[in-house]
């Protein structure tokens, strides 16, 4: 615990009230918060060195600068599902659910299963969870097959009811970060965004014409 107790000494030193006030605006909760900047926490993270199990402590005292750096600190490959669980449990803004998302849960081997999971659920930051892992590996798994995200891209087309902002965004993040990996997924993504435009949800009406104009952007 010496070392949780000197990090958070760290966040305390380098605290940034203006920065907590931008935070606010950019509807992060700022309740326990330091107002570091990420840029910061990362070559802070780089002085600590991969360390999974300190990671999990830092997670445990809630603070948003501590959980954040857990993300930087942990290694991928020794993540269990039941740490998965445990995380997505605790997101309650959407910059530490996509820095995990994007970081290290779409880099485990629980990642699709995941997807799947979070998808149903109700909770705002656990569903934008899922979508925010589907984004992550569209840009990041250059190695994936197209096949790959046709399942996703139902999963996109199914959940567009959504209005809740941070959940409609992720949404269509996702299926615009499939549709610009080719080509051929791009031309997916479009008939996937026609479709649901025919939904009568103000939220599914947004996501589909933010998609379809930034895909024929790219690709007519």
């Amino acid at each position: 615990m010496t070392k949780v107790i000197k990090i958070i000494s760290w966040f305390n030193e380098n605290k940034n009230e203006e920065n907590i006030k931008g935070m606010q605006r950019f509807g992060i909760k700022t309740d326990k918060t330091f107002g570091i900047k990420i840029p910061i926490l990362r070559n802070f993270a780089k002085t600590i060195g991969k360390n999974t199990e300190l990671a999990r402590k830092l997670w445990q005292t809630d603070y948003h600068e501590a959980q954040i750096l857990a993300v930087f600190i942990t290694k991928p490959n020794e993540l269990t599902e039941a740490d998965l669980d445990l995380w997505v449990n605790d997101f309650n803004s959407w910059d530490i659910c996509d820095q995990a998302c994007m970081n290290i849960f779409d880099k485990t081997p629980f990642a699709e299963k995941k997807i799947f999971e979070w998808a149903l659920r109700e909770e705002e930051y656990v569903r934008r969870a899922a979508f925010a892992i589907i984004a992550s590996i569209a840009v990041h798994d250059k190695k994936a097959s197209n096949e790959k995200f046709i399942p996703y891209l139902d999963l996109i087309e199914k959940y567009s009811f959504d209005s809740r902002n941070f959940v409609k965004k992720a949404v269509n993040w996702a299926l615009r970060q499939i549709g610009k990996r080719n080509k051929e997924l791009g031309i997916l993504a479009l008939h996937c965004s026609q479709r649901i435009l025919l939904q009568q949800h103000k939220s599914a009406q947004w996501i589909a014409k933010d998609a379809i104009r930034e895909l024929n952007d790219k690709w007519n």
